[in-house]
């Protein structure tokens, strides 16, 4: 039992290339065609299989330096965001980048900024010096970016936000869409008396009420002025919105269905439909928007919302990094916009007959 080798004949070290051609016994160049993406045409599918399985027998994984060094490439990502820490959607998209990174052979170096400008700016000249292969820039909020210094010296995708410049490609929510399919779901269960509480000037209350609107003026159905109540984005407004549109008010003349502006809101909505003795959905049906974890199932009763595509944003703002990093062609400056999947709970049912 002597010596430092194992029973394949190879050191006790990180195995190498070497030691995978020895035990597949193959050369050493068959190895690098395998690892290097070349084996197609020069290797049989046996060859490769073979050489496979050695490596996965020595846990062989080629040197991702050496690697980058021969295709003056890192292999790394950045990401650079406003505010991971306390956005509960930031999960999402983050779990979307770094799975498809991951598939690609690459790793994603995240920093959070705070969103403080000098910060960001210093992120994207620290990435830079660690030669990263490109910068995806996420914001946890639908807006008007200023693009971080820098950001144009490597490839770079928007993701959630949109450039104040026009200059770089960006992957964003479906918005307008998705306020087009929150009014379907309602006017579909025969709702003709709707509102919208929640929101304020930003573009996704903007683009959600454009799209509400869109669906129902098809329909012939139009939101009196005075049952859009715009109350911000959190618990307190939606309650407030409600009360305001609810209390007092016979069943006959206020709302049937509320589209509220995101899940925050309608859990608002819910309250006061509660304290005001108001049956959701035997009287009132609400649809949310965000499917907010940990939050949108568990209320009472459970929200029918539509979603944030967070996750697909990750994965398709990834895509379009790496296939740039592949080719070397800059991606051209444009929008692609991403469906708001519906998610459907117990909060929408039948309009009232009364």
């Amino acid at each position: 039992m002597g010596g430092g080798a194992d029973s394949n004949g190879v050191g006790g070290g990180r195995p190498t290339s070497r030691d995978v051609a020895r035990l597949a016994g193959v050369s050493h160049t068959a190895v690098s065609f395998v690892f290097n993406g070349r084996a197609e045409g020069n290797l049989s599918p046996a060859t490769q299989e073979r050489i496979r399985q050695a490596a996965a027998r020595l846990g062989y994984r080629p040197d991702p330096v050496a690697r980058g060094l021969r295709r003056r490439r890192t292999a790394v990502i950045g990401l650079v965001t406003d505010e991971i820490a306390s956005s509960p959607f930031a999960g999402r998209l983050l779990r979307g980048a770094m799975e498809t990174a991951w598939d690609r052979d690459h790793l994603v170096l995240t920093v959070d900024s705070g969103g403080d400008p000098a910060k960001e700016d210093a992120a994207v000249a620290e990435l830079l010096d660690r030669r990263v292969d490109g910068i995806i820039y996420a914001a946890m909020s639908l807006r008007r970016v200023r693009v971080p210094e820098g950001l144009h010296r490597t490839h770079s995708v928007l993701a959630n936000c949109l450039p104040e410049d026009d200059s770089l490609p960006a992957v964003v929510p479906a918005e307008r869409a998705g306020g087009r399919t929150a009014a379907r779901l309602l006017l579909e269960a025969g709702h003709r008396r709707l509102a919208v509480v929640g929101g304020q000037d930003d573009i996704a209350s903007v683009e959600r009420l454009r799209g509400f609107r869109d669906a129902l003026r098809a329909e012939g159905v139009t939101v009196p002025r005075e049952w859009v109540v715009r109350t911000g984005g959190e618990i307190t407004g939606g309650h407030e919105g409600a009360v305001r549109l609810l209390d007092g008010t016979a069943p006959h003349q206020r709302p049937t269905g509320v589209f509220c502006y995101n899940d925050r809101v309608a859990a608002g909505v819910l309250h006061a439909a509660t304290r005001l003795g108001i049956a959701v959905p035997g009287e009132l049906s609400v649809v949310g928007y965000d499917d907010q974890e940990h939050m949108a199932a568990y209320l009472t009763p459970a929200l029918t919302t539509v979603a944030l595509p967070h996750r697909a944003m990750g994965e398709a703002a990834a895509r379009l990094l790496l296939d740039a990093i592949d080719t070397g062609r800059t991606p051209p400056a444009t929008v692609r916009r991403l469906a708001c999947r519906v998610v459907s709970r117990a909060s929408v049912g039948p309009a009232p007959t009364r």
